[in-house]
């Protein structure tokens, strides 16, 4: 395989990796540009107004974000999608009179597969779920970088804190949201060709299912984990004791790992180009409990929606994890 990319390639895979490239530089480019606009001292009043806005107004990001039907519907999300190329597998429809909760596994470096089903048209989510308003969610922290902020949440993106996630499934039928429920912590296994799941203490959106009577949708992303290479630190070096400890103050980690470039095909940023393959598993009813769940609850729901990635998994894993190394392994 060659090194570097050839010089001629058609216009069309230009165009993916263009639109690939734009989601994968959006948080760099957003604080360049921000910090260019503050050099500019006749728009320090403007800035100061955002900033505040943004500090001690502004409550979108707990209320569902600002959604923009437009940006969703970009046509560059068709060629994200076809970057790779991912492709969505639905198992069955959804009710949109119903509230839902989209776990989705695993997480890999940076959840693309989340982004193009969830944030995104690029894999005609809406289409194939007609009613459902889904918001896709992420930290709080994302929502303090200005311009960055206003764009994720253009695309649907919403905080992941309890009170946002409850107040989105109040809103009205059809609404639901989409958790990477795995996490940061889980971003430290994305090994290729393999799908460890950090999902037994994971009790929150469970919690909140009950609470809400909102019906549980298991979504496996096969490949996911392919995307990138990933430089796995042992639990006692201290590599790994500094993700940890950033992940605790943080919120979030970054494990090392290496792509693709722009112009080659052995290191960077950008993804590998392997195909992703998103299913949207059978939804798991849900009977709202009144008052906080107790441990049985908890765990007889949790068991319920292990048992459905499981299903997908043997399902599937045949067809679209032919090259893997290891069976799906739930880790913690």
């Amino acid at each position: 395989m060659a090194i570097f990319a050839p010089l001629r390639l058609p216009i069309k895979r230009r165009l993916q990796t263009a639109a690939v490239l734009q989601w994968i530089a959006a948080l760099a480019v957003s604080t360049i540009i921000f910090f260019y606009l503050c050099t500019i001292k006749y728009l320090w009043p403007l800035i100061i107004i955002y900033l505040l806005w943004i500090l001690m107004f502004d409550r979108a990001p707990e209320h569902g974000g600002r959604r923009s039907s437009l940006l969703r519907n970009w046509v560059g999300w068709t060629h994200f999608a076809q970057y790779f190329p991912m492709t969505l597998v639905k198992e069955a429809d959804l009710d949109p009179s119903k509230n839902y909760i989209f776990g989705y596994h695993p997480h890999g470096i940076i959840s693309l597969g989340a982004v193009s089903t969830f944030g995104t048209e690029g894999l005609n989510f809406s289409k194939q779920f007609p009613g459902i308003k889904t918001r896709l969610l992420t930290l709080q922290t994302n929502f303090n970088i200005p311009i960055y902020r206003d764009y994720i949440m253009g695309l649907g993106c919403a905080s992941v804190s309890k009170g946002s996630c409850e107040h989105i499934l109040k809103s009205g039928p059809g609404n639901s949201i989409a958790i990477v429920v795995g996490g940061a912590q889980e971003s430290l296994a994305a090994k290729p060709g393999t799908l460890d799941l950090t999902l037994k203490k994971r009790l929150g959106f469970i919690k909140l299912a009950l609470v809400n009577g909102a019906s549980l949708v298991p979504t496996l992303a096969f490949g996911e984990n392919d995307l990138y290479e990933l430089y796995s630190a042992d639990h006692t070096s201290k590599t790994y004791k500094v993700q940890q400890l950033m992940k605790k103050f943080l919120g979030f980690t970054m494990p090392m790992f290496n792509g693709r470039g722009v112009f080659n095909y052995e290191f960077g940023l950008l993804p590998k180009r392997r195909p992703v393959f998103i299913v949207i598993g059978n939804p798991i009813h849900v009977e709202k409990v009144e008052g906080a769940p107790t441990t049985e609850q908890l765990d007889e729901l949790q068991k319920k929606y292990i048992d459905g990635l499981l299903e997908i998994w043997e399902r599937y894993k045949d067809k679209y994890a032919v090259g893997r190394t290891q069976e799906l392994q739930i880790i913690e």
